[in-house]
């Protein structure tokens, strides 16, 4: 039986970065380089930084490939490094809009929008096909939620998972750890966030646990721009280290606020899945709100503590 529920839970997990991926692919087809003369073009204040961050990042549901595109353009010296810290926090709010659609009951429509999709992936040579990658992507994530959550009762009773559920909502600092770990190596925030929001509606979780999850999983998807960049230069590693940054003073800002924010979100919405989704968009609006006004602050302060790195 535990072979069984653990064979599942691969499997779904499997179908929600394959639909993300799918996703990703389609948006990706309007081109980059388009996306990288609009950063060049309107990142030369941090609210439009902002603004656009938020729009592209919603576009590519990734806030991992748009730091990476960052990384590239200062790797490049086309944009300045304080230029790009407006975007990374644009980022961090548009990543919540996978989120926000997958957190309402849309299951029904799982088994439509692949067929659809698929239909219209037999167009490859025509808009058509960016339409079939987006909603069979979309039919995979809501397919792959569906799933999990099913799966979350069955898999509390369970001693092993009954255990480690316990240890999640008994403490913060290993929710923390195990959405920043399963994030890493899954490499997306969204499906980590998707996971603990499937369990939370199944009652293995608490709020709050998912809530510390979320702190974690948005400390995780700063790996990949941390890869992107090593051996892109000096300059361009401080985007990635800003991103870093960004995500870990967030945690312990919020650490203290874990109960606040999940009770917060809760006079939102009954659901548990939709609260989450919501403490997740809280929590990025208010940190990057808070650093907007002082991006040139923030901008020296990463590179002060870039030097001490290197000075060692």
């Amino acid at each position: 039986m535990v072979k069984e529920f653990l064979s599942l839970l691969i499997v779904f997990i499997a179908l929600f970065l394959f639909g993300i991926y799918i996703l990703r692919s389609g948006l990706l087809q309007v081109g980059t380089t388009k996306i990288k003369t609009i950063l060049l073009k309107t990142t030369d204040s941090p609210f439009k930084g902002l603004i656009v961050g938020i729009l592209i990042t919603m576009l590519f549901q990734s806030s991992s490939v748009v730091t990476v595109l960052l990384v590239g353009l200062v790797a490049a010296s086309l944009m300045k490094f304080k230029h790009s810290i407006g975007v990374i926090l644009g980022a961090n709010i548009g990543s919540c809009f996978t989120l926000e659609l997958i957190a309402y009951n849309a299951t029904d429509f799982a088994l439509p929008l692949i067929a659809i999709g698929f239909i219209c992936l037999l167009f490859t040579r025509s808009s058509l096909y960016i339409i079939g990658c987006v909603t069979f992507g979309i039919g995979c994530i809501f397919l792959s939620m569906n799933g999990l959550e099913t799966l979350a009762e069955p898999l509390r009773s369970l001693p092993v998972t009954e255990y480690f559920f316990q240890w999640t909502n008994d403490h913060y600092l290993a929710g923390i750890s195990v959405g920043a770990i399963v994030t890493t190596i899954i490499q997306s925030s969204t499906a980590t966030i998707g996971i603990a929001m499937s369990f939370i509606e199944g009652l293995s979780l608490t709020s709050e646990s998912g809530v510390a999850i979320m702190l974690g999983a948005n400390i995780g998807t700063c790996f990949t721009a941390y890869i992107a960049s090593i051996g892109a230069g000096k300059t361009a590693r401080l985007v990635a280290h800003a991103h870093i940054w960004l995500n870990l003073l967030g945690a312990v800002l919020f650490y203290p606020f874990i109960e606040f924010l999940a009770h917060f979100s809760s006079l939102l919405s009954e659901s548990p899945s939709v609260q989450l989704a919501h403490a997740s968009t809280i929590y990025n609006v208010v940190c990057s709100l808070l650093v907007l006004p002082f991006a040139g602050s923030f901008a020296r302060f990463v590179q002060f503590f870039a030097r001490l790195e290197k000075d060692r």
